[in-house]
């Protein structure tokens, strides 16, 4: 079983397009969006009709619910409704071989929608809030910055991913960023390689989404951060 994970395109739509390309070349068994189609660029109702045209079960992030900010005011009234009915957290839920294996999907945080969890983030509370959640796997975004870290614990072992960013990376490689999540047939909570994340990057026209930026209002800077990814 293979999910494709995806967030923060930011309204980046030559981004958006080239994912929707590689996507369709692998052709993953599941897709979800983990929020944050808006903000930064000139193409957000782009964004948001060709999530809904492709059926993708899509989750809030924290710039999905602002009203004001950089090209917010681009937003039509309708996708304005379709993205305050998106939902906070999906939880998958897989049994496995007699064990089972829940992946918690969240944009922020499972416990807040702008909160960063980190490649850092402190291991025990990264392990409360997991609990909480009752999660195997916590996938988020937010951050821009991808990683994958595996805990271990006393029954086995924890997974915290990070999807990185489609249309605005942070993390120096200007490429859009996604990630492909596999469960393997022998998948058990005691086999820390029960499951495989692949991160993804995904050449795109990085000039005409930051020719974009400067032929609008929106500062400069952030076609800057387009072509350096930071």
């Amino acid at each position: 079983m293979t999910i494709a994970l995806f967030s923060d395109i930011h309204a980046n739509l030559p981004a958006f397009e080239a994912l929707l390309a590689d996507l369709d070349n692998r052709k993953p068994d599941a897709v979800y969006c983990l929020g944050d189609l808006i903000g930064y660029n000139i193409w957000p109702n782009e964004i948001v009709a060709q999530v809904r045209k492709h059926g993708i079960a899509t989750l809030a992030g924290n710039h999905d619910l602002k009203t004001n900010g950089y090209a917010y005011e681009l937003v039509s009234a309708e996708n304005r409704v379709y993205l305050n009915t998106l939902p906070a957290r999906i939880k998958l839920e897989y049994q496995l071989n007699q064990d089972h294996l829940n992946i918690v999907l969240a944009h922020g945080s499972a416990r807040k929608i702008d909160e960063y969890v980190l490649v850092d983030t402190n291991e025990a509370y990264l392990l409360e809030m997991m609990d909480e959640a009752k999660a195997d796997v916590l996938c988020v975004g937010h951050s821009h910055k991808p990683y994958h870290r595996v805990i271990k614990t006393g029954s086995g072992y924890k997974h915290v991913v990070n999807i990185g960013s489609v249309g605005k990376p942070k993390d120096k490689n200007p490429m859009g960023c996604y990630v492909l999540i596999t469960t393997n047939e022998t998948a058990a909570h005691n086999d820390k390689d029960s499951i495989s994340v692949d991160f993804i990057r995904v050449a795109y026209d990085i000039e005409k989404a930051a020719k974009a930026v400067e032929e609008s209002p929106l500062p400069n800077e952030l076609a800057d951060m387009l072509r350096k990814g930071y």
